[in-house]
């Protein structure tokens, strides 16, 4: 595992033993929000350039999306992608956009995901609309979302070995 993170202004403090949102995400009311329907959901996140990126707990997903459709009306999944970030550890990052017509709000949201057997939970059951983005992420970068209705190769063909965006694949492909 990969050295510890450092607090910075964006990550959550410790106060009495309670983990709390940082100053600058609680001024956000999505933030705010989602801290208020879960305490433990946020592990950190950033508002920078007008963009606000709250990151997640992989098991809390689906929860967390549950809320922010139906009580904060994001409607709408722009994307599903993810990062690799090897060699460190977690090793892959899923990001997920948000949009909210309502309230002209869009929202990013990031889980890290472990390089070992790399999963994290579908959010088909929230938004069917994940289902081809999350399987471009399985195809390319191996990354299984588990309760997935139809998890097969997308881009790739069906008998291609490895996953082309990872970044210890050959670069000249596999070799024959």
């Amino acid at each position: 595992m990969g050295a510890p993170r450092a607090p910075g202004p964006d990550r959550k403090k410790a106060v009495n033993g309670f983990e709390m949102l940082a100053d600058s995400l609680r001024e956000h009311s999505v933030a705010a929000a989602v801290e208020g329907f879960d305490s433990q959901a946020v592990t950190g996140g950033k508002h920078d350039r007008g963009e606000l990126t709250l990151e997640i707990a992989p098991e809390r997903i689906v929860a967390v999306f549950e809320f922010l459709k139906n009580d904060r009306r994001f409607i709408r999944l722009s994307s599903v992608t993810a990062v690799d970030r090897y060699p460190a550890e977690p090793r892959f990052e899923v990001v997920y956009h948000l949009h909210s017509v309502e309230s002209k709000e869009r929202l990013r949201l990031k889980c890290r995901v472990r390089g070992e057997d790399p999963a994290i939970e579908s959010v088909t059951s929230v938004w069917r609309s994940a289902n081809w983005y999350e399987r471009e992420v399985f195809d390319l970068l191996g990354i299984r979302f588990l309760n997935h209705p139809d998890l097969r190769r997308i881009m790739m063909p069906e008998d291609w070995e490895g996953h082309p965006l990872r970044k210890d694949y050959p670069v000249t492909g596999p070799r024959v």
